[in-house]
């Protein structure tokens, strides 16, 4: 533990946890921190002036980041028929409708991202419970109940993330791996930052984007000039 705290307060040297940095340098830092043995995810997180616990103020969206997220994404895809062989053909991984809810009722669920095609809903909404609190239930707000599967598939497997504002009023997101150039991280970060005001509800009031901070999995969280994101997108 002693060595984890060492190495957490060295990645914070050098970062004023007050200043609000330009996009490129944020990401610089990031790079240059990142000394785990993995290939760390780099994640936004956006403040948003809203109060979610009223439904006009609510935020939810997906975004189709151009350079993908980096890591391999299994989709499962309620269909049937022609429908089922087009998810297949497009690269799901897990397709099916009565046997598929049978193997997630019973606690087997190996998949990021579920897809339904609309007449399957009814028996995918028996499934509330369990895929409901996992964020994996499919929503037509966010593209994942479909006629067109495969292009659901694709967009899921190519770097669709999707984002749903949390009780803090805060979106966040995986957004690449630090692996990216600087220059891949940037696009990916405008994107997301841009889907998210797309995604402005009615009832938000005063500024929406507050505060904006990138962090990678075992680094610190550098806060980000939100006009040099723009700039980057």
């Amino acid at each position: 533990m002693a060595k984890i705290a060492k190495r957490i307060a060295k990645s914070r040297e050098g970062i004023d946890r007050n200043k609000l940095y330009g996009l490129a340098d944020a990401i610089g830092m990031l790079k240059e921190r990142s000394t785990a043995k993995f290939d760390e995810t780099i994640e936004v997180a956006i403040n948003l002036g809203v109060d979610p616990r009223h439904a006009d103020q609510m935020v939810r969206g997906v975004c189709n980041l151009p350079n993908g997220t980096g890591r391999t994404v299994r989709v499962a895809v309620f269909a049937r028929g022609a429908k089922a062989e087009e998810a297949q053909a497009a690269g799901a991984d897990i397709v099916g409708a009565e046997d598929l809810l049978e193997q997630i009722q019973g606690g087997n669920i190996n998949f990021d991202r579920c897809i339904a095609t609309p007449d399957l809903m009814p028996l995918v909404g028996r499934l509330g419970k369990v895929l409901g609190p996992r964020g994996l239930m499919p929503n037509p707000k966010v593209g994942t109940v479909t006629m067109d599967v495969a292009q659901a598939v694709k967009d899921a497997k190519g770097g669709a993330v999707e984002f749903r504002v949390e009780k803090a009023g805060i979106v966040h997101a995986g957004v690449g791996k630090v692996s990216f150039t600087a220059e891949a991280l940037a696009e990916n970060i405008g994107a997301f930052l841009d889907a998210v005001q797309k995604a402005k509800p009615t009832g938000a009031k005063g500024t929406y984007v507050q505060r904006v901070a990138v962090s990678s999995t075992m680094g610190p969280g550098v806060k980000v000039d939100v006009s040099s994101i723009a700039a980057s997108a």
